[in-house]
């Protein structure tokens, strides 16, 4: 019972879910506002705006700034954390959904041409736009601001 009031009470940890969650959520209804139509599935989907990811690596930065000081160790480590992620989600991540989408139509071509390929196409949301990062960066800093 410990070990469970002491996870509700981290508030770090708060931070992180609640980032995520609000992240999730706010694809599903960007994509409503874009699209018009209600697709639920973005709440567990990758790719999209905000980024999630940035949401929640930033979200932990700040708050373990806030907890621990801007210059202590842990902050150091969940700052690097933080960069590593984005910088992923904004490069390679962003780049093989872009292959995704050119390997998806060259399958959709030679399938057409009479070729068996199997029908099962790539996923083509995995990463982000530099705007789609930044935007979850800064809910994360916003939610452990308001959460801390």
């Amino acid at each position: 019972m410990r070990v469970l009031n002491e996870l509700l009470a981290n508030r770090v940890l708060w931070v992180a879910v609640v980032g995520w969650f609000v992240a999730q959520a706010l694809k599903v209804v960007f994509t409503y506002i874009i699209e018009r139509r209600w697709d639920f599935g973005r709440f567990f989907g990758l790719g999209g705006m905000p980024s999630s990811h940035s949401a929640v690596v930033c979200g932990v930065a700040t708050a373990v700034g806030i907890a621990r000081g801007f210059y202590s160790i842990e902050f150091t480590m969940a700052f690097v954390t933080a960069s590593v992620v984005m910088t992923d989600a904004a490069g390679v991540r962003r780049a093989a959904g872009k292959q995704a989408v050119v390997l998806n139509k060259i399958v959709q071509d030679m399938a057409a041409g009479g070729l068996n390929f199997s029908n099962e196409a790539l996923k083509e949301l995995l990463g982000h736009t530099p705007f789609e990062v930044l935007m979850g960066a800064l809910l994360g800093v916003l939610l452990a601001v308001l959460i801390m």
